[in-house]
Order: C-alpha cells, then structure tokens, then sequence
C-alpha cells in the first residue's frame, strides 16, 4: 500500500477521535468497563462484517498467538483506563492529559532503528507536560476526587503511544485481525464488569445514542484504519497530524457546552499541542 494512502487512512482515525471525550460524556452513567464491553462488541461486529465482507477469514489463522494478545491488552487497556478517567474527573482536562500520546509517539518511535532523540524532542517534552501541570494547578478543576482521574488519563497517553509505536513489530499482522482484539476486548471488558461493576443501562435515547455512535467510530473504524496507518504509513507524521486531537476535542466539548472555555483550558491545549509539535520537527530534522 502507498505510504501517503496509508497515512491518510491513519488521520481518519485522528478526525474520529475528536469526538472521543463528548460522546463518552454522553454514555454517562455506564459504568467503565460495561461501556467497554458494549462499544467493543459494536467494533467486533463492524469487524466481522468487513471481514464477511472481504473474505478474509484465512489470514487470521497465521496471526501468532502474541499478536492477538498484544492487540487485545492495548485496545482493553486504553479504553478501560480512558473511560474511567473521563468518570473520575472533568473531561476536558482528562482528554487533554490523555492526549499526551501524539508526543510520546514521537518520542517513543525515536527509540526505534535508524532514529534517535534530539533536543527539539525533549523541549517538546517539557512544553507539553508544563501544559499538562496547567490543568493539574488550575483550582477550579483539580482537587483530590480529581487526582486518580487524571493519573489513570496519564496512563491512557502512555497505553496508546505504546501499543501504536510496537505495533511497528507486527506489521506482518493483517488489520483483519482487529476483529478479534476487539471480541477479546468486549469479552474481557465484561467479564471485569461483571467482577466489579453494577449494571447501569443507558437511560434516555441520548444514552445510547452516544454508545452506538461511540462503538460505530472512535471505538469501531478508527482501529481499523489506524492500524493501517501505524503499520503502512509515515508514523511520525501521523503523530505529527495527531496533535490536532486535543485542540479538536477541546472544540467539541466546549461546543456541545459539556465544558466551560475557561482561559486556563485552552492554554494547557495550546501547549500540549506546540510541545508536540516541537517534538516533530526535531522527528524531521533526524531524517
């Protein structure tokens, strides 16, 4: 596949992940792992259907047993950890920390053969997380009830660089086998539900609404077509376009009036966003 296709096949997903944090505030009040199961099982049946569809069911029988495990732990992972950070604190300044991962693939995919960290990365770095102890100082958001909500947000940003950049390591791995991370994931999501959580429906058309959508794009297609891109495209200007995430989810928060356009907020994004912009250009001046 031609690697400009692949990349922008991969910014789709960035353009559906936007609509991340509003949707999961309009899933409101399912519990986390209830709404992991249920987004996951909409994801998994786009999946069977595409793979019906293309006729694809062979290639999942040469996917090593690691590579299913890999993709199920980071697409559980992430969305566990996310949906519940967007429980325990406000959603703007949780997305905000959660969308860290644009800079830490770019740091993180300097690590990789024939790249190295330069100093535009590190300055990238310390821009952004100085945007991230914005909201962290900002009294009318932080508070202790606040504080795991944003540590678990810290640990999205670091689940989702993580699992884009290794996922380099199977890029052998047919994107058909998303289908299955998926099903994993929606089994595993419920039966840590079942463990741990009460049973919370969606109660008005809204609700579901917002987990049918959820469960149809940011948790649904975006995979597949990430899973193109990080595998097939330019990965570091994929992270580069990704910087656009937080200012767009911020957008839309404050459009649908789920979030106050506090000063504060939008300054932690603009930073967050040069910091990982910085982090890009040192990317280029590498190559």
């Amino acid at each position: 596949m031609n690697t400009q296709i692949a990349t922008l096949i991969g910014f789709f997903a960035v353009l559906l992940w936007a609509l991340l944090a509003v949707l999961t505030v309009g899933t409101a009040p399912v519990p986390p792992f209830q709404l992991n199961a249920m987004c996951f099982s909409i994801a998994g049946t786009i999946g069977v259907v595409w793979t019906i569809w293309t006729n694809k069911w062979h290639l999942l029988r040469a996917v090593p047993l690691r590579a299913y495990a890999f993709g199920t732990a980071g697409l559980f992972g992430y969305h566990a950890l996310y949906f519940a950070a967007l429980r325990l604190a406000p959603p703007a300044e949780a997305g905000l920390i959660a969308y860290l991962w644009p800079l830490f693939i770019v740091l993180f995919s300097g690590l990789l053969p024939g790249e190295r960290i330069r100093p535009l990365h590190i300055l990238g770095a310390i821009v952004a997380f100085l945007g991230a102890a914005l909201i962290l100082k900002d009294g009318a958001s932080f508070s202790k009830a606040n504080s795991l909500g944003y540590v678990l947000a810290f640990c999205c940003a670091l689940t989702w660089s993580g699992y884009s950049v290794l996922s380099r390591q199977f890029k052998g791995v047919p994107s058909v086998a998303v289908t299955v991370f998926c099903i994993a994931a929606a089994v595993l999501s419920a039966v840590a539900h079942v463990l741990v959580e009460d049973t919370v429906w969606p109660t008005t058309t809204a609700n579901w609404l917002s987990v049918l959508a959820l469960g149809a794009g940011p948790v649904g297609l975006a995979f597949y077509v990430w899973d193109v891109g990080v595998k097939f495209g330019n990965i570091q200007l994929l992270g580069t376009a990704s910087y656009a995430a937080p200012l767009l989810s911020t957008l839309a928060l404050v459009a649908t009036g789920m979030t106050e356009p506090r000063a504060v907020l939008w300054g932690a994004a603009g930073m967050i966003t040069l910091g990982a912009a910085l982090a890009a250009l040192g990317s280029r001046q590498s190559r």
